[in-house]
């Protein structure tokens, strides 16, 4: 069995998204696709792009859709042998509609599909040998029991030493809140790094504004990066308060500058950058991962983060 050295866990989907902007999803109109997606698979595969040794487990269909996932960890290196071929299930789809000013709309199908399945046995304590850092995101701890306990039993799994990353990735379209806030806290409190976006923060930890949870988390050890889109990063450890100004670029497509921005992260950290170094490498990361339609389609090399880095 392969073991890689940075692993993730989750809902593999492909992404079918309107062409236009304003073009509601309950009413007929054009698409595009479909794209490799996931949170957890577009994170993996900006780890393998940027040249670490990177492996995922989860679950497609045995159709078009799950080749084309496959098609695309094969071709960036992702090792997906704990990746499940299901006969019995079709692989997760998202349908996605852009609005003006930046609002997204979901409509999932995952729960009953294949990616739906992920279970614990999935999860080879022997995967993790090897592993320096696991990855896991809320939105997958939310699809279902069975996908939540896999994701819990590989923390476990995670040898002495090895890193845990946690992005809430709050989806309300899948749970509450509240609910989010209970099945995350196991994560929370064992995370190393802590990825928020806007709000996430405040939201999980109770507190009167993201800088204050961030803070309330970096004062229990963990280095806390929020997520700021355009803007960059904001970095809380120890005493410090950093805040890393974003690139800018044409943005084509959002959808997974996140999650590669997480990616980043993962990578400079492992390197041994400074956080503030982290900081910006993953900022122009997730800047290059916009400036392409499709949510891995503009997931950057290491070359071209480097170029961008040189350049300013």
């Amino acid at each position: 069995m392969n073991t890689p050295e940075v692993i993730s866990i989750g809902n593999m989907l492909v992404e079918v998204m309107r062409v236009g902007v304003d073009e509601p999803l309950d009413q007929p109109g054009s698409f595009v696709g479909p794209y490799p997606s996931g949170d957890t698979p577009i994170y993996i595969d900006t780890i393998a792009r940027l040249g670490h040794q990177a492996g995922f487990i989860g679950a497609v269909g045995q159709d078009d859709f799950g080749v084309c996932l496959l098609q695309r960890f094969a071709r960036d290196g992702v090792d997906a042998s704990c990746v499940q071929t299901l006969a019995d299930h079709t692989t997760g789809v998202a349908f996605v509609a852009y609005f003006t000013g930046g609002r997204r709309q979901f409509i999932y199908h995952w729960r009953h599909a294949a990616a739906g399945q992920l279970s614990p046995q999935y999860v080879h304590p022997e995967y993790f040998s090897n592993a320096r850092w696991l990855h896991l995101t809320g939105c997958n701890l939310a699809i279902c029991e069975s996908a939540r306990q896999a994701c819990y039993f590989a923390m476990e799994c995670l040898p002495t030493g090895g890193r845990l990353s946690f992005d809430p990735n709050i989806r309300p379209e899948v749970l509450s809140v509240e609910e989010i806030r209970e099945i995350c806290q196991p994560v929370l409190d064992r995370a190393d790094v802590f990825l928020p976006s806007v709000n996430e923060a405040m939201m999980l930890t109770g507190a009167s504004s993201d800088e204050a949870g961030c803070r309330s988390l970096s004062e229990r050890g963990k280095l806390v990066v929020l997520k700021q889109g355009a803007s960059g990063c904001r970095i809380f450890y120890n005493d410090h308060d950093i805040q890393v100004p974003g690139f800018a670029v044409h943005e084509v497509d959002p959808t997974g500058a996140g999650d590669a921005f997480c990616a980043g992260i993962t990578v400079a950290l492992l390197e041994g950058m400074r956080p503030e170094e982290a900081g910006r490498f993953a900022n122009a990361v997730g800047a290059l991962a916009v400036t392409v339609k499709g949510p891995m389609e503009g997931s950057p090399t290491r070359e071209t983060v480097h170029g961008m880095l040189d350049a300013r």
